[in-house]
């Protein structure tokens, strides 16, 4: 699947040094649409750093950081992706330059990814509807369950 790019700054590299494309989130859960996403980095061989955001859980972000990133190393170790997760201290913006040596790129998802949501995901198991599943790779979706359950019980 492509993504729709804007550009917002610098110029596109041909990446000769391998240099790492972030991205910066929560992944209240890691599902297909992140994955795409990073997918677009990756299909061009190049290497992603996936910086996870340190937030404590509540009810919109369930997962601990610890628990996130357990599930983003699990998936991409399973495809042999060159993908590097590291944990960040929570953001209050992403700010930039002039022109500084890489690019900074928006991306829109397609349709078929633009509906996916974290916030669907997890209202989608709490009302018991198995319809997450379509959304959220199989090798985390027992840790999805077994991590809100913690959640849960921990409350």
């Amino acid at each position: 699947m492509t993504w729709k790019v804007k550009n917002h700054g610098g110029h596109p590299t041909d990446n000769e040094d391998k240099k790492y494309a972030i991205f910066i989130g929560r992944y209240q859960p890691y599902h297909y649409a992140h994955i795409e996403l990073i997918n677009q980095k990756l299909k061009n061989g190049i290497p992603v750093l996936i910086m996870v955001r340190d937030i404590e859980p509540d009810e919109k972000n369930p997962f601990t950081t610890e628990q996130t990133v357990n599930m983003i190393k699990k998936y991409h170790n399973s495809k042999g992706d060159d993908v590097k997760v590291m944990v960040i201290p929570d953001i209050e913006s992403v700010n930039y330059g002039r022109y500084v040596g890489y690019e900074v790129n928006e991306y829109d998802p397609p349709k078929e990814l633009g509906g996916i949501s974290a916030t669907g995901i997890r209202n989608s198991i709490k009302n018991k509807d198995d319809f997450w599943r379509k959304t959220v790779d199989g090798s985390i979706q027992e840790d999805i369950l077994n991590y809100l359950s913690e959640y849960e019980d921990a409350k």
